[in-house]
């Protein structure tokens, strides 16, 4: 996962683009960056790092122009430094950049047909580079010195046939106006709205609507599976279904863990789904241990708190907050290197011992992936005097990889794979654990939403929607994954040289 957005503005939308970021910088915190066009000239700043570390005053004065788009990045496969920062450019057609959220599932065999059919170069082995010259390469077949909508939209109808995956985009073409395409199963969210200055409309798309909602502008609605949106030089919104078989089928993680409570995604409230997650939960409880002893709920913060409120409402039972979270420290699970991320657990969370002494304690967590996190907060409930400790998790067991822009590659990473919920329960250390079940993780998203009748759920069930996953790709995942985390223990320049070179982007912080 990432987090995208595009603005197209009256003024400067360099410190809107800024602040776009920040509220969305949740979804990566790897590196971040903003293209922004004046005049039709490009202006770029991008690094390593939080949006905060990356964007200085200067670098904010030097990015002029009306639109722009920005990204924050979360490495999918281990990879990680400047070279795969956003958003990626090139300069034929027109000029454009991008930026991407997601994943190609058929990024490598792209790769080779862009080189050896297409003759374009590309300088990483990122897949948004790939998708960025796959959107050029269609958009070069037009014959219009000015690009109208209809080009456009020819160009995301050929590239939704050439590219599988997941995909939710923004891109800044140089002159002419601002496009966002989303993949025909709506797996990666892409939402958009408007806002009234000066009697003009002014767009913005976003991966999520709190992005929206912070800079004053309307939700209008989301970027359909398969849609094509484009702002042109005239503010004028234009609109086009570009693919034949479309169907919504969003990732329901983003509901789980990876968006923002605030926001509505597909229609989707997040909070009132979490809501319902936690009722569900309750209700399983109800039903599986209706003698239980549990004294009180404690939630793992910050994205279980909302489940856990309506878990501990639906037992009757009394909710406290008895772990402080440490605010400068990011979300350990979209931290690269499971090193890192064991480190971070204990710098992040701190027990208060009152809450947790002699009582019979309910842990609540959004789910259970690695198994890291949650190993280690059991530890410090029983540290902290617990009698005996329970733990619940809002989703059900992660079994298998995802292929889909979510860090899980690897089945051996997770602690459900391969295992029952005892021997989980046995191996985290706790007195027992309760999972949801899928069919209530369904009920409790398509509640808000009747029209979304389908889920991206391959992490629960090994079941890919795309239809092109198999053993071999899970593999060469797999060993890209390997590769990046042993290089991940040389050198930064070792992986600066493997993924190509790096212009005058560089890191800031």
């Amino acid at each position: 996962m990432c987090g995208i957005v595009g603005l197209y503005s009256q003024q400067n939308v360099n410190t809107d683009l800024y602040d776009a970021l920040t509220v969305l910088q949740h979804r990566g915190q790897d590196a971040a960056g903003i293209v922004t066009c004046q005049d039709g000239h490009l202006f770029q700043k991008k690094g390593v790092g939080l949006v905060r570390s990356v964007f200085r005053s200067r670098d904010m004065e030097n990015l002029a122009g009306n639109y722009g788009i920005g990204h924050v990045r979360y490495p999918t496969a281990g990879s990680s430094g400047p070279a795969l920062a956003q958003p990626f450019y090139v300069n034929s057609p027109y000029g454009i950049s991008l930026a991407h959220n997601g994943n190609l599932v058929n990024s490598a065999k792209l790769s080779s047909l862009l080189y050896k059919t297409d003759k374009r170069h590309l300088n990483t082995d990122s897949d948004s580079e790939v998708i960025l010259n796959v959107l050029a390469h269609e958009l070069d077949k037009s014959d219009n010195l000015s690009p109208t909508a209809g080009d456009m939209f020819s160009a995301v109808t050929a590239l939704h046939k050439r590219c599988s995956g997941a995909y939710a985009c923004v891109a800044l073409i140089a002159g002419h106006g601002l496009l966002g395409f989303r993949d025909p199963m709506g797996i990666r969210p892409l939402v958009f709205g408007s806002r009234k200055r000066k009697g003009v409309i002014e767009y913005m798309l976003a991966s999520e609507s709190s992005a929206l909602a912070v800079l004053g502008f309307d939700l209008l609605g989301d970027v359909a599976p398969g849609e094509a949106i484009y702002i042109d030089s005239d503010f004028q919104m234009h609109r086009q279904l570009c693919a034949e078989k479309a169907r919504s089928v969003p990732c329901i993680f983003e509901h789980v863990y990876l968006a923002r409570p605030d926001s509505t995604i597909d229609g989707i409230h997040m909070y009132k789904t979490r809501l319902r997650q936690g009722l569900k939960l309750a209700e399983k409880i109800e039903r599986i241990r209706p003698d239980h002893d549990i004294d009180v709920v404690i939630p793992i913060p910050d994205t279980s708190r909302v489940a856990a409120q309506a878990l501990a409402e639906k037992l009757g039972i009394k909710l406290r907050e008895g772990l402080m979270k440490n605010r400068y420290i990011g979300r350990t699970f979209i931290m690269p290197g499971q090193a890192v991320r064991k480190k971070s657990v204990r710098q992040k969370l701190n027990a208060i011992e009152s809450e947790f002494k002699g009582r019979n304690v309910l842990l609540v967590d959004d789910s259970i992936v690695r198994g890291t996190t949650c190993t280690q907060i059991i530890q410090m409930a029983r540290e902290a005097g617990a009698n005996k400790v329970y733990f619940a998790s809002a989703a059900p067991p992660v079994r298998y990889p995802n292929v889909y822009g979510i860090d899980m590659p690897s089945p051996e990473e997770l602690i459900a794979h391969g295992r029952t919920e005892e021997e989980i329960s046995e191996l985290i250390g706790v007195d027992w654990l309760v999972y949801q079940d899928l069919e209530d993780l369904i009920d409790a998203s398509s509640e808000g939403n009747s029209e979304i009748t389908e889920f991206e759920c391959s992490v629960f069930t090994g079941e890919y929607v795309t239809g092109d996953i198999d053993a071999e790709y899970l593999g060469a995942i797999e060993a890209k994954r390997k590769d990046a985390v042993r290089i991940e223990g040389g050198s930064l320049g070792e992986e600066t040289a493997a993924v190509g070179l790096y212009n005058d982007t560089a890191e800031s912080n």
